[in-house]
């Protein structure tokens, strides 16, 4: 038996040989005016061949050496000519993958200890989209799930000045070790704080990895607790927290969202397999894709697929996201349309919007990439409208809305209302004064566009 499979893996040594020799002399002697599409099969041809070769040589020389045997890899083969992907993304073969090395530093106010404690697995740049999102340790049980839907890297920014540095540390490894295997699987945490909040003692990533959970322990108390924050009257800084989980992002595609949005299932692989398919639109205008938001009632389960979806929506257990607060924020371009067309397999642009009258006030949550500007970081979650001028940003850019037929995120079930607070009406009031004051400086920047509102 030994013999046999020796004598095969040398045949197949020889045969692997053979076949890079022929490709080689056969793409050498195609003449250049072959068509375009010919010769690109054939520049793929060689190198697979001469990658798969060396890792069959890698085969057979680990088998002489008894070592177990490595499965040969071979590339993925370039998408089509035609596709989406080459047409506006043709650096995502070329993206850098960053380690998720512990790293600190200081931006503004503020310390950032990014990769803090990081997942356990990795990704390439190219191979998925990071979800990325923030919140304080009151909002960690949503990740439990954030990870079963979304399957991929999930980079979130926890805010934890003072005292609830430590009450952040001791729920995150409680949830990674004794309630859900994603989180440790996908989660990478980055912690951070003003400078003048700054806790007593801070532990090193490796120290914090090394300790051991005891899970027949009562767990902490994450819920209905009064946090750091809350007894110092701290505004949240939302904005740093979104370009903290964004901007440290392995994956050369992120999904800047909130923690209460529960995305739709297998979104990451159909959204590769849409990248291979030819772009609907027919400018190169930078683009995002647009994922809608609703919510359901309280007890009701989450959808996961949009036929799920439509039956909440038909018996009216779902509606549009903050319907009852700022309807036109969050309703999409030809949304009876969207709700009404086919539901087919995979994943596809139903259509292509813009934010212009009358959606100028809209503030869709998309899958972009870091080349999208960032968050205004003067901005807190108290005073509302945060994310209204990056939206205006992207608007003075020219950007287009591609609308996902398929793809959608749900709010943590309860159906949201309007709330009276005096103390936040005077922080709103302030906030949308400084907005006022920020316009200007985006107008000088970036120019005017007919259209574009905040």
């Amino acid at each position: 038996m030994t013999l046999l499979r020796v004598a095969l893996t040398r045949g197949l040594l020889v045969f692997n040989v053979m076949l890079v020799l022929y490709l080689g002399l056969t793409w050498i002697s195609t003449p250049s005016h072959h068509s375009s599409s010919a010769r690109d099969v054939i520049n793929f041809s060689l190198p697979a061949a001469i990658h798969y070769l060396h890792n069959s040589i890698s085969v057979f020389e680990n088998f002489k050496s008894g070592k177990p045997e490595a499965t040969p890899v071979v590339d993925p083969p370039d998408p089509p000519l035609d596709s989406l992907e080459r047409k506006m993304f043709p650096d995502l073969k070329e993206c850098t993958t960053m380690p998720l090395r512990p790293f600190c530093q200081q931006r503004g106010d503020f310390w950032v200890l990014e990769n803090y404690l990081p997942a356990v697995m990795s990704f390439r740049c190219d191979e998925s989209i990071t979800f990325t999102t923030h919140g304080d340790y009151t909002f960690l049980d949503n990740l439990i799930p954030i990870t079963s839907r979304w399957k991929g890297p999930v980079s979130m920014a926890m805010y934890a000045p003072g005292d609830d540095f430590n009450a952040t540390i001791n729920t995150i490894l409680y949830l990674r070790d004794c309630w859900a295997e994603d989180i440790k699987k996908y989660v990478t945490f980055h912690f951070f704080f003003e400078a003048k909040h700054t806790p007593v003692k801070i532990p090193s990533t490796e120290e914090l990895l090394k300790m051991e959970t005891n899970c027949e322990q009562k767990p902490p108390l994450w819920i209905n607790v009064t946090t750091y924050r809350q007894q110092n009257n701290l505004l949240y800084p939302v904005n740093v927290a979104r370009n903290t989980a964004r901007l440290a992002a392995q994956t050369y595609f992120v999904f800047p969202s909130d923690v209460e949005l529960y995305p739709s299932i297998n979104f990451i692989p159909e959204f590769f397999r849409m990248l291979k398919r030819p772009d609907i639109s027919n400018t190169t205008n930078p683009r995002v894709f647009v994922l809608p938001v609703f919510e359901v009632q309280k007890g009701a389960a989450v959808p996961e697929t949009k036929k799920e979806l439509v039956r909440l929506l038909n018996r009216r257990h779902a509606i549009t996201f903050h319907k009852h607060i700022c309807a036109n924020c969050h309703i999409i371009p030809r949304y009876q349309e969207w709700l009404k067309d086919p539901i087919k397999p995979g994943l596809s642009a139903f259509h292509v919007g813009k934010r212009y009258p009358p959606f100028d006030i809209w503030e869709p949550r998309y899958v972009g990439t870091n080349k999208e500007p960032v968050y205004d970081e003067r901005l807190s979650w108290e005073g509302m409208t945060d994310r209204m001028v990056q939206m205006f940003f992207l608007c003075l850019l020219d950007y287009e809305f591609h609308i996902l037929d398929n793809a959608f995120v749900v709010h943590r079930p309860g159906i949201k209302k309007q709330i009276s607070s005096p103390m936040r009406d005077i922080l709103v009031e302030k906030q949308t004064a400084m907005i006022e004051k920020i316009i200007p400086e985006y107008k000088a920047i970036f120019g005017v566009r007919k259209g574009c509102r905040i």
